[in-house]
C-alpha cells in the first residue's frame, strides 16, 4: 500500500479536479499562452468596413438612415468587391423611403450581401425571440447568424457553423463568408494568434464617398461591415486580455475557417492514454531514481508536454488539453515532497515555532509549567507584569510570584491545576520590587510529550479595578460635593430603616433646601454657587452625628438620615440646630455670605415605612416650611398630606371644569363718583361647580395662578371679557372692561400678542380694555414686564396697578413702569372714616396720582359717606358693593345699560 500510495493520492486529486471542473481554467489559460507565443498574419482576404469614431462624427449621431448603407452597397458594387456582410439590425422597420432604397439596393447586389439574424431575450427573460431582417430585405439576401456564445469566464472562443431557427437551418456570418457553412460540423475555436492589427479596415465614410483609394483596396474582397465605435457598445472579450469589435470577431472566425485554423480539442482517449504513460513512467522510477531526479523528470516531462502542444497547435488545428498532465505532474512533486519529509516532526516544529511567536507577541504575561509546576516558559509580557527576567525565573516555581501574607493564605497553582481548563481566577501577585497588586489568570493543562503541563494567561487588572473602584464612587456620589447621591441614600436608609424595624428603633430623615439659592446663582456665577454648595456640605458634616448619612439629593438640596437615638430622640430640635449652624456667614472664595436653609423632616415609622415614603414626606414637609416660615423648620404631619391631596384634587377639578365651560364672568361697575354714571366694569371669574353650587375665587384662583391650567384660564378670561364689551360697544354702550392679568400670562412672554389677537377677534377698541396687573406679577423680571407693557400700551389699552399700597415697592413701580392709573386696595378704603392712617394713605395716594397725570379708582366703597369722602379727596373713580356686587352679564346688563338703570344710579 505505501508503494502505491502517491499514485493513489494523484488519482484521488485528479477526480477532485474532473468533479469541480477546475481544470478548466488551467485548459483554456495554457491554451491562451499558446496564442500568444505564435503570430499569423491575416490573408488579407477579409476587410472590415468600420462604423467609426471618424465615420459618426462626420455622419452624424447613430443610427443612421438606410438610405446611407444603400448607398454603401452602391459603392461597394463600383469597387467589385466579391462578397458583403453587414452586421447591422435590419429588422425594424425605418422610414419608408429610406427602406425602399435599401431594398432597391439590394436587388441590385444580386443577392451577393449577407444580412444578420440574431436571437435575443424577450423582456420575460424566459424566451428568446429571433430577429430576422425585414422581408423586403430578406427577399434579396442571404440571411447569417451573428450570435456568439460567451464562456463562463466571460471570453468568447467558439464559434458555431450556424443554428436552427424556428427548425430551419442559418449558418453563421464567417461560415457565409468563408463558404463552410455544413450543418453537421460541431462549433471550432477561433484561433486567436491571428492578429487583429493585421486586418485590413476602412472606415464606413470614406466608402460612402466613394473615396479612390479605399476603394481600390477592396477590389476583389470580401467585407464585413458594423460597429467598431466604443459608443455602439458591439464589443467582446476574447483570450490574453483584448477586446474586439463584433465584425473585427466575425472577420477573426472566417480567416480562422479560411486558413483551415478551425481548432478542435484533442479527444480524452488521448489525455487517458498519456496520463497513464505518466503513472507507468512514475511506478518504474519511484523507487529507482533519487527525489531529486524524479522531479527534474516531472520537470522535463512538462516542459516536454507543451512544446508538443505548441508544435501541434501551431502544425494541425488541433489543441491539446495539457491541464490534467500538469496538475498531475504538480500532484506527484508534492507527493514526492511529502514522502521525503517527517511530517510529524515538521508540524511539531511548526506548532512549536508557532506558538513561540505568539507567546512572544502577547501583551497578556503568559507563564507554562511543567508538572511540577515548575517554570518553563516566561514570555516578555510577563516580564512587563512582575519586573522578572525570564532567566531568573525559569525553572523556579510558579508560586514565587504570588504574594504571600500573615493573615490571608497565598494563591496557590495547586488550586488552579484542580479546577478546569479556561477558569479564571483572580488573585493577589508580587511583583520584583515587592508591591502586591491583583492579578487575572485563565489557567489550562495539556498532556505533553514530557508529561503533563500547565499554562496561565495573567493579565494585570490593577487599573481596570482602580477604574471600577471610580467608576462605582462615581454612581453613587456627588461630584461636585463628595456626598453620597440620591440613588445611594435612598438604598442605605432601606438598611437603617430595615435594622431600626427589628430593634424597634426610629430613623430621622431631614431634607434640607437652600432658601434664594437661585440669586447666588444670577448675582454671583454659577462657580460661586457651586463653592456655596461645598461649603454647605461642609457645615452640615460637622453637625451630623457619626451614626448618619449626609447625601446631595439636587442642586439646592441636601438630605440627612440619622438613626433618632443619636439625637436624643428630638428631631424638632436637631433641625433647630442645623438652621442655626448657618447663623454665621460661609466663607465663599475670598466672600462672607449669609445663607438660610428651610428643614423638612420626616420620621420612621410614624410618618413613613419605606425610603421612598419618607422621601417624599420630608420633601411635603420642606416645601410647607418654604411656603410658610422660610428658614425654619416643619416636621410632617399628615394635614400637610390632606392639603397636598385637596389642592391635587382641585387642579384635577378646575381643568375638568375648563374642559366642561363651568367658568363664567361676573361684572362689578366701575361709577363716576362725581355724578354717579357708569364708566366701565371689572370682569372676575366665577365656578358655577355642579354640586357646590358657586365657588368663591378665593377658594380656586390661588390653586388656579400655581397650575398648569393658569394660562389657558387667564387667555379665555381676556376672550371672553372682550367680547362682551364689544357686544355692548357694537349696542352703543361703550364701557371701559377691566380684565385681572395672572402671572403665567406676563411669563410666557407672549402677553402684547395673546391681547392684539384677542382685540381683533373680538372688535373690541383698544382703549375700552383696562388691564390690571399686581406687585407679584412684576416681580419676576422686571425689564421683560416692562417690554411687554411698552408694546401693550402701544395698542392703546389702558394698564392700572391693582392692589396699590399693599406691597413693599409701590411708589418705584410708578416710576418704572408705563402706568395709565391705580386702585386703592380696599383694605384702607373699609377704614377709611374712623382710621386718620387710612384717610391719610388714601389722600396721599390721590394726591400723588394726580400729580403723575394718573387715574385713580378707589375699591371697597360699601356706603354713600365713604363715597361722598373720597369726592372731597379728589378721587373721580370707585367701585364697591355700594354701587354693585359682582353680578352675572345678564343681571348687570338689566340693571345698568338700560336708560332707567342709568338715571336710578346717578
Amino acid at each position: 500500500m505505501k508503494r502505491y500510495r502517491p499514485h493513489i493520492f494523484v488519482v484521488i486529486a485528479l477526480a477532485i479536479v474532473l468533479a469541480g471542473g477546475w481544470h478548466n481554467s488551467l485548459r483554456h489559460a495554457l491554451a491562451d499562452l499558446r496564442f500568444t507565443w505564435q503570430s499569423r498574419q491575416a490573408s488579407g482576404d477579409i476587410v472590415v468596413i468600420a462604423i467609426d469614431a471618424s465615420s459618426i462624427d462626420r455622419i452624424g449621431v447613430w443610427p443612421w438612415p438606410r438610405l446611407l448603407h444603400a448607398e454603401l452597397l452602391r459603392q461597394l458594387q463600383k469597387a467589385d468587391v466579391q462578397d458583403i456582410a453587414l452586421d447591422v439590425d435590419f429588422s425594424t422597420p425605418s422610414d419608408a423611403a429610406s427602406d425602399r432604397n435599401f431594398a432597391e439596393a439590394l436587388q441590385s447586389a444580386g443577392g451577393s450581401v449577407v444580412l444578420p439574424s440574431f436571437q435575443q431575450p424577450r423582456t420575460d427573460r424566459t424566451t428568446l425571440h429571433v430577429n430576422r431582417p425585414l422581408p423586403q430585405f430578406a427577399e434579396h439576401s442571404w440571411p447569417a447568424l451573428v450570435n456568439v456564445e460567451v464562456g463562463p469566464d466571460g471570453l468568447v472562443r467558439r464559434y458555431p457553423f450556424g443554428e436552427k431557427l424556428d427548425g430551419k437551418f442559418v449558418p453563421a456570418m464567417a461560415a457565409v463568408l468563408a463558404g463552410q457553412y455544413d450543418e453537421k460540423r460541431t462549433p471550432f475555436l477561433i484561433d486567436f494568434s491571428i492578429r487583429t492589427a493585421g486586418i485590413p479596415k476602412v472606415s464606413f465614410a470614406d466608402v460612402l464617398r466613394g473615396d479612390p483609394a479605399t476603394l481600390q483596396k477592396l477590389q476583389g474582397k470580401k467585407v464585413v461591415g458594423g460597429g467598431t465605435a466604443l459608443e455602439l457598445g458591439d464589443r467582446f472579450s476574447v483570450p490574453n486580455g483584448a477586446i474586439v469589435s463584433g465584425p473585427v470577431l466575425q472577420t477573426l472566425a472566417a480567416e480562422s475557417l479560411l486558413q483551415n485554423r478551425a481548432l478542435q480539442w484533442t479527444s480524452q482517449i488521448v489525455t487517458l492514454t498519456g496520463l497513464a504513460l505518466l503513472a507507468l513512467l512514475m511506478l518504474f522510477s519511484w523507487r529507482r531514481l533519487s527525489a531529486g531526479k524524479r522531479v527534474a523528470l516531472l520537470a522535463a516531462t512538462s516542459v516536454a508536454l507543451e512544446t508538443g502542444a505548441l508544435a501541434l497547435q501551431a502544425a494541425f488545428p488541433l489543441i491539446l488539453d495539457t491541464s490534467l498532465f500538469q496538475i498531475a505532474i504538480i500532484v506527484y512533486i508534492a507527493a514526492i515532497a511529502l514522502d521525503e519529509i517527517d511530517i510529524r516532526d515538521l508540524l511539531g516544529r511548526v506548532a512549536e515555532s508557532r506558538f513561540q511567536r505568539v507567546a512572544m507577541s502577547l501583551g497578556d504575561g503568559l507563564i507554562c509549567t511543567d508538572s511540577n509546576y515548575l517554570i518553563t516558559v516566561w514570555n516578555p509580557g510577563a516580564t512587563a507584569i512582575f519586573g522578572y527576567l525570564p532567566q531568573e525565573m525559569i525553572g523556579r516555581p510558579f508560586d514565587e510570584i504570588c504574594a504571600r501574607d500573615a493573615d490571608t493564605p497565598a494563591f496557590s497553582v495547586r488550586d488552579a491545576a484542580a479546577l478546569a481548563a479556561g477558569t479564571v481566577i483572580e488573585f493577589d501577585a508580587r511583583r520584583s520590587d515587592g508591591e502586591v497588586f491583583p492579578v487575572e489568570a485563565s489557567f489550562s493543562g495539556w498532556q505533553g510529550t514530557d508529561g503533563f503541563q500547565f499554562g496561565a494567561i495573567l493579565r494585570d487588572i490593577s487599573v481596570r479595578k482602580r477604574e471600577a473602584e471610580r467608576i462605582r464612587y462615581l454612581a453613587e456620589h456627588d461630584t461636585l460635593t463628595g456626598l453620597i447621591n440620591r440613588n445611594t441614600l435612598h438604598a442605605k436608609l432601606e438598611a437603617k430603616i430595615a435594622k431600626a424595624g427589628a430593634d424597634g428603633r426610629k430613623v430621622a430623615l431631614l431634607v434640607i433646601g437652600i432658601d434664594g439659592f437661585q440669586q447666588v446663582n444670577d448675582m454671583l456665577g454659577h462657580a460661586s454657587g457651586d463653592l456655596v454648595l461645598r461649603a454647605i456640605s461642609e457645615r452640615l458634616m460637622e453637625v451630623m452625628p457619626a451614626t448618619g448619612l449626609i447625601a446631595r439629593l439636587s442642586g439646592d438640596e441636601f438630605a440627612i438620615a440619622v438613626p433618632a437615638n443619636a439625637i436624643g430622640q428630638n428631631v424638632s430640635r436637631f433641625a433647630g440646630q442645623i438652621g442655626a449652624g448657618f447663623d454665621e456667614p460661609l466663607l465663599v472664595g475670598t466672600r462672607h455670605l449669609r445663607v438660610r436653609v428651610s428643614i423638612g423632616a420626616a420620621v420612621f415609622p410614624s410618618d413613613g415605612r419605606t425610603a421612598a415614603e419618607l422621601l417624599g414626606n420630608s420633601h411635603m414637609a420642606l416645601s410647607r416650611a418654604k411656603a410658610t416660615r422660610r428658614g425654619g423648620h416643619v416636621l410632617f404631619e399628615d394635614s400637610i398630606r390632606r392639603e397636598l391631596e385637596t389642592r391635587l384634587t382641585l387642579e384635577a377639578e378646575l381643568a375638568l371644569a375648563a374642559e366642561r365651560n363651568e367658568f363664567e364672568l361676573f361684572y362689578q361697575p366701575q361709577i363716576q363718583l362725581a355724578d354717579g354714571s357708569l364708566i366701565g366694569a371689572e370682569a372676575l371669574i366665577r365656578w358655577r361647580h355642579p354640586e357646590r353650587g358657586l365657588v368663591s375665587p378665593g377658594e380656586f384662583m390661588p390653586v388656579v395662578n400655581t397650575s398648569p391650567i393658569s394660562e389657558r384660564i387667564a387667555e379665555w378670561v381676556l376672550e371672553t371679557a372682550c367680547a362682551k364689551a364689544a357686544a355692548w360697544e357694537r349696542a352703543g354702550q361703550k364701557l371701559r372692561i377691566g380684565v385681572n392679568l395672572s402671572p403665567s400670562q406676563l411669563q410666557s412672554g407672549d402677553l402684547a400678542s395673546s391681547v392684539a389677537q384677542a382685540l381683533a377677534r373680538t372688535g373690541l377698541s383698544p382703549t375700552s380694555l383696562e388691564l390690571e396687573v399686581t406687585e407679584d406679577i412684576l416681580l419676576h423680571d422686571e425689564q421683560s414686564a416692562l417690554n411687554t407693557f411698552l408694546k401693550i400700551q402701544a395698542l392703546g389699552v389702558r394698564l392700572v396697578f391693582d392692589d396699590f399700597g399693599t406691597g413693599f415697592a409701590s411708589l418705584s413701580y410708578l416710576k418704572k413702569f408705563p402706568l395709565d392709573g391705580l386702585k386703592i386696595d380696599r383694605s384702607f378704603v373699609l377704614g377709611l372714616l374712623v382710621n386718620p392712617d387710612d384717610a391719610a394713605i388714601v389722600s396721599s395716594t390721590i394726591g400723588l396720582s394726580k400729580q403723575l397725570g394718573l387715574s385713580v379708582i378707589a375699591e371697597g366703597i360699601e356706603d354713600r359717606a365713604t363715597a361722598d369722602f373720597l369726592i372731597r379727596m379728589g378721587c373721580e373713580e370707585g367701585q364697591g358693593y355700594f354701587f354693585g356686587r359682582p353680578m352675572p352679564a345678564s343681571e348687570f346688563e338689566a340693571k345698568f345699560l338700560t336708560a332707567p338703570a342709568a338715571a336710578e344710579v346717578a
